[in-house]
C-alpha cells in the first residue's frame, strides 16, 4: 500500500516546523513515504522515529542543501530509495540578525546560502522528474521577513526576499506543467528559530498550526493552487 502513497522531501526536518511538518504528513496520510533531510543525524533519527510510530515509511539523509554536491548525492540517495518525489518542501533556513554595517560579508553569505541558495539547489535537483511526471507540489519556506523588511535583517531578510522572488519565478515557469508552487510566509512560531527572542510562545504559533497549512493545501484539488499563504500570531504581527 505504501508504494501508492507520496513521496515527500522535507528539508530542514530535524527540528522545529520540518520535524512538525513530518509528523502531521505521517499522521494525516497513513503510509506515507518520508526522506527527511538535515545536517543533523542524530536529531533526524529522533524525528524518523516519530514518524515511523505514526505509521509513516521513512528514510534519512544528513546532507548540507546549501552544498551543490552534497545536493546531487541527496537526490541520487533519494531517487534509489523512493523514486520520484511528489512533494518537496524547502524548509531548511538559518535565522541572525545583524545591523547591516556590523554585519561580516561572511555571515552575509551563509545566510543567503541556507535559506535561498538552498532552495534553488535542491529544487533544481528534483523539479526535473516532476515536471517529467506533471505533477508535484514545491512549497518554499519564506518568512514574514521576507515580505516586510525589519532593522537588524541585512542577511535574512533579504535571502527571505530573494526566497520570494525565486518562488514567483518557479510558479511562472511550472504553472503549465503540473507543478504547483507555494510560498509560505510565516511569523513568530515556537520553534528554535525563536530561542531568545524575548517574545513568550503564548503569543507565538504552535508548530503544528504552520504544519497544518502545508497539509491542508497539499490536499487541495489540482485544479487549485493556493501561491502565497501568510501565518501571523493572533495576539501580534510578528
Amino acid at each position: 500500500m505504501s508504494k501508492n502513497k507520496p513521496v515527500v522531501l522535507i528539508t530542514g526536518a530535524s527540528q522545529g516546523i520540518g520535524a512538525a511538518i513530518a509528523n502531521v504528513f505521517s499522521a494525516e496520510i497513513r503510509g506515507v513515504r518520508l526522506a527527511l533531510v538535515a545536517r543533523s543525524e542524530k536529531n533526524l533519527r529522533a524525528v524518523a522515529r516519530a514518524a515511523e510510530r505514526l505509521g509513516a515509511e521513512v528514510e534519512i539523509f544528513p546532507a548540507d542543501v546549501s552544498d551543490e554536491k552534497s545536493v546531487a548525492s541527496l537526490a541520487k540517495a533519494v531517487a534509489k530509495r523512493f523514486g520520484a518525489v511528489e512533494v518537496l518542501i524547502n524548509n531548511a533556513g538559518s535565522f541572525a540578525g545583524a545591523p547591516l554595517t556590523k554585519m561580516s560579508v561572511a555571515e552575509f553569505d551563509r545566510l543567503l546560502a541556507a535559506n535561498l541558495r538552498s532552495v534553488f539547489l535542491v529544487s533544481r535537483a528534483f523539479l526535473p522528474a516532476m515536471i517529467k511526471r506533471r505533477r508535484g507540489d514545491v512549497f518554499n519556506m519564506s518568512s514574514i521577513a521576507g515580505l516586510d523588511a525589519y532593522p537588524g535583517g541585512a542577511g535574512y531578510s533579504a535571502a527571505k526576499f530573494g526566497v520570494t522572488g525565486l518562488s514567483k519565478v518557479m510558479r511562472a515557469e511550472l504553472r503549465d506543467k503540473g507543478v504547483r508552487v507555494c510560498c509560505v510566509f510565516p511569523g513568530a512560531t515556537v520553534s528554535p528559530s525563536w530561542k531568545g527572542s524575548g517574545i513568550s510562545p503564548a503569543r507565538m504559533m504552535p508548530a503544528e498550526d504552520v504544519a497544518r497549512a502545508f497539509l491542508d493545501v497539499y490536499r487541495l484539488s489540482r485544479r487549485t493552487v493556493v501561491e502565497e499563504i501568510v501565518l501571523r500570531p493572533q495576539l501580534g504581527d510578528v
